[in-house]
């Protein structure tokens, strides 16, 4: 594809929330437009189909033989992310994997040489970094208006591990629990504000749920390439919640207090292991549980930035900025929003052929610093790390 008015044909493997969240960003985009979808519950293709004129299939073997597709976006379980991408690239296909990319850094290697023996671009989905807030974030720092960058900080205290789960969501050697399906944001975030050159980590995770099962906290303590320091606090236990800090709830609603304390946390409770499964069924595509569409605009906890000259943290319309003699707020505009980007991004390179920023280096990077996180906790050592690179320019 070589054309600036192509037309970007995606295919969807997927359609649970992560993937039917990629439909509205397509939707605002005229250069991107959903060709197929593949998912194992008829039903909800049919749904999909129904509102979409999609080509639709049951498993993701068809999608990646469609001769109509460009990119296939996989939002499958984390587990069998490798495995799909590798049979994407073969089929001649561009991938977008969500985060994280694989389960092993084994797994994520496979992957980057198979995009680079098939000539295809592989991009990982960490749309978070893309946020506005998130890139306004980095440019000030960049201006240099505050000086150098010493510290960052970022805390997300959410209902995350009592929201419905399948068993390898809450599996850790299966790409589940708090660390890797939601630290991964953490980390990229981090890595995209701070240099990208973590140099080695110290972590502690926690279980403290007895009688729910799944790792639901972290604390991470990474140091970086040049001297600066970033923790990364998570908390999925649904007590206190870091969006009445902030004042924006995770999918950038205004934190308001409309939903009861402790809901997702009493309420799961409530139902058998049975009724979980049928609740994360819901919540596919065309289910009448299926989320509406979310805000433009993503709050993933607090972030907090120190310079040599002031303080950085967001605020509900941007960012609050703390200089040395005065304290100002910085509007951002919530589009376009983290998922609009990450189609900006995959049009650029397979189109026009640009080095993707979150290319299959930068998810191995990410992903690296989660493995070794986990090893940290296990062994109480601090661990070095081999496969990070800096943020693009």
């Amino acid at each position: 594809m070589t054309d600036s008015e192509a037309v970007l044909r995606i295919g969807i493997a997927g359609l649970g929330q992560a993937g039917s969240a990629l439909v509205a960003a397509v939707g605002r985009n005229p250069r991107t437009v959903v060709a197929a979808v593949a998912d194992p519950r008829a039903e909800v293709v049919a749904a999909f189909t129904r509102d979409f004129a999609a080509r639709g299939y049951d498993d993701i073997d068809g999608l990646c033989l469609a001769v109509d597709v460009d990119v296939v976006y996989i939002a499958t379980p984390t587990h069998l992310h490798a495995r799909h991408a590798l049979l994407a690239l073969a089929a001649g296909k561009h991938v977008i994997v969500e985060k994280p990319m694989a389960v092993t850094l084994d797994d994520a290697t496979a992957m980057i040489d198979a995009a680079a023996t098939s000539g295809r671009q592989l991009i990982v989905g960490h749309s978070q970094s893309f946020e506005p807030s998130i890139r306004a974030m980095r440019a000030l720092i960049r201006g240099g208006e505050l000086g150098e960058l010493r510290m960052l900080h970022t805390w997300s205290y959410t209902d995350w591990l009592y929201r419905p789960r399948l068993p390898a969501e809450l599996d850790g050697a299966q790409g589940g629990g708090a660390l890797f399906r939601q630290g991964a944001h953490q980390v990229d975030i981090l890595r995209w504000i701070g240099g990208g050159l973590v140099r080695s980590v110290r972590a502690a995770l926690g279980s403290e749920d007895r009688v729910r099962p799944g790792q639901g906290s972290h604390t991470l303590f990474l140091n970086f390439e040049g001297g600066v320091a970033a923790t990364a606090v998570y908390s999925g236990h649904d007590h206190f919640q870091t969006g009445e800090l902030v004042g924006l709830r995770e999918d950038g609603r205004p934190w308001d207090g409309a939903v009861a304390y402790a809901s997702a946390r009493t309420g799961l409770r409530a139902a058998d292991a049975g009724g979980e499964t049928a609740l994360k069924d819901g919540l596919a595509y065309g289910r009448p549980a299926a989320p509406g569409p979310a805000a433009p605009a993503s709050a993933f906890g607090l972030m907090l930035v120190s310079c040599e000259r002031g303080d950085i943290r967001q605020a509900p319309r941007g960012l609050a900025v703390y200089g040395e003699d005065r304290r100002w707020e910085i509007d951002v505009s919530p589009i376009p929003d983290g998922r609009d980007v990450l189609l900006f991004e995959a049009y650029d390179a397979v189109v026009n052929g640009a080095p993707p920023a979150h290319d299959g280096r930068w998810g191995r990077a990410n992903l690296e610093v989660c493995v070794a996180a986990a090893e940290s906790s296990r062994t109480s050592r601090e661990v070095g790390l081999q496969f990070q690179l800096p943020t693009p320019d």
